[in-house]
């Protein structure tokens, strides 16, 4: 599989991927102009679409892509999702025609209720669940669900490619550094998502088992994670507290 994290919008990434016949599938696109221009620089056709939520910047170019391609657009069967032909729930698994590829659906709401993430041939595909080193909001789910929802990802192999649909790593970087300083993985995933974008390049795709050395969202079991939260005040605080208390302390977070 050949893959290619297109940049979109302000911050998206919109993935593309094919095989060596140029037959491919792309993930969560929020505008169909930068993956037509993909397409083509490339000499690939598009035959599949697969969604993993609901938000604009998400799914708003899937309809100029239906119409100028033969694609199947796998989604849940939240209405909000439109157009889509080829309906998933929690444990589907579903094979690709052209490109080859065989997928498994997880069901991950916190972000939105009706959040999917895909997994299968060495992907995780997980919209805006999982960033590297961070998470999403929670727009329509609770921490626990949040929470239970990053845990689901943990018996995956930790070579897993995390594609995550954001360029947030810098900034969450910050913050990771702000709650688990002495994080040596944290520091040098520091070091290189500066020299990364220093020459232009995207921060992701991620490998699992790095995420679980850095992310302090997939850390809140560590000692690291416990001693911020209680010097936070909460000393007996549960893991969904935890996690409640870094995704708050993540969305005020400035520096």
């Amino acid at each position: 599989m050949h893959w290619v994290p297109v940049a979109a919008l302000s911050d998206n990434y919109i993935w593309l991927v094919a095989d060596d016949e140029g037959n491919a599938f792309v993930v969560d696109p929020g505008d169909a102009t930068p993956v037509e221009a993909a397409l083509a620089e490339r000499g690939w056709t598009l035959r599949a679409i697969l969604l993993t939520h609901h938000h604009a910047d998400h799914i708003g170019g899937v309809s100029d892509l239906v119409a100028r391609h033969d694609v199947e657009v796998y989604a849940t069967d939240d209405p909000r999702i439109q157009p889509k032909n080829r309906f998933v729930e929690d444990g589907d698994v579903f094979e690709l025609e052209s490109p080859k590829a065989r997928f498994r659906v997880i069901a991950v709401p916190g972000h939105t209720r009706s959040h999917v993430a895909y997994v299968g041939e060495g992907f995780l595909f997980c919209g805006d669940t999982l960033f590297s080193v961070g998470c999403g909001r929670l727009f329509e789910g609770t921490p626990e669900q949040m929470l239970a929802s990053l845990d689901r990802f943990a018996d995956l192999p930790g070579d897993t490619l995390v594609c995550c649909a954001h360029e947030y790593t810098a900034a969450n970087v910050r913050f990771a550094l702000s709650v688990d300083p002495d994080n040596g993985p944290l520091r040098l995933r520091r070091d290189e998502v500066a020299r990364l974008r220093e020459e232009g390049r995207p921060s992701v795709p991620s490998r699992l088992a790095d995420e679980y050395a850095t992310n302090p969202f997939l850390r809140v079991d560590s000692e690291a994670i416990a001693r911020w939260v209680t010097a936070q005040g909460m000393e007996d605080a549960t893991r969904t507290q935890r996690f409640a208390a870094l995704r708050q302390a993540k969305d005020t977070f400035n520096a």
